[in-house]
């Protein structure tokens, strides 16, 4: 991971979990991770509603330049990656597991800036298929951040955390995972 704020909600999530599960929503604090807070969101477990944003932190909303709660977070992403952001949603859920995403995300005829983002399963009453914590970075190298809104991001790479495992995040370049599919 690249972003000190996907480093502390990874950490956070993982502390939170027992026994190698991700954690109940209802144990998330949001003054535990203030410092992170205006880059997380929450989305709800909804592939037929695109799996839209419950929660948007302000810094995520900054990068788009509109409120996205209750915006479908598929819409986010260039209409040729939503397949994959959804089976990446999906694999997260079913194996409850935390992915990390890249992606450049740039309006129209401005330089693009890298963004990454994390997807961590949540619990509700036992279920995986009903929340997802994540958290989305951007890099502070573009002067149009705040000021015009991205257009629909473009993913670059993604990759499973492995929980346990620090050389997991100075791994080799990240692709895409064969079982996903296109």
């Amino acid at each position: 991971m690249r972003h000190a704020v996907s480093n502390e909600l990874y950490a956070y999530w993982r502390a939170l979990g027992k026994g190698g599960c991700p954690p109940e929503r209802n144990a998330l604090e949001p003054g535990a991770i203030r410092g992170v807070l205006a880059d997380t969101f929450v989305l709800d477990f909804d592939p037929a509603g695109g799996f839209p944003l419950r929660i948007s932190g302000s810094k995520v909303n900054a990068v788009f330049m509109r409120e996205l709660r209750g915006a479908p977070f598929l819409h986010i992403w260039r209409e040729s990656d939503r397949g994959k952001i959804k089976a990446i949603l999906q694999a997260a859920a079913d194996e409850e597991a935390a992915y990390i995403l890249r992606a450049e995300a740039r309006p129209a005829g401005a330089p693009p800036v890298d963004i990454e983002v994390t997807l961590l399963p949540l619990r509700h009453h036992g279920a995986t298929h009903a929340r997802m914590l994540g958290s989305l970075a951007a890099g502070s190298d573009a002067d149009w951040l705040g000021l015009i809104g991205a257009a629909p991001a473009a993913l670059t790479a993604w990759r499973l955390l492995e929980p346990g495992s620090a050389a997991a995040f100075r791994a080799p370049p990240m692709r895409a995972p064969a079982r996903l599919g296109a």
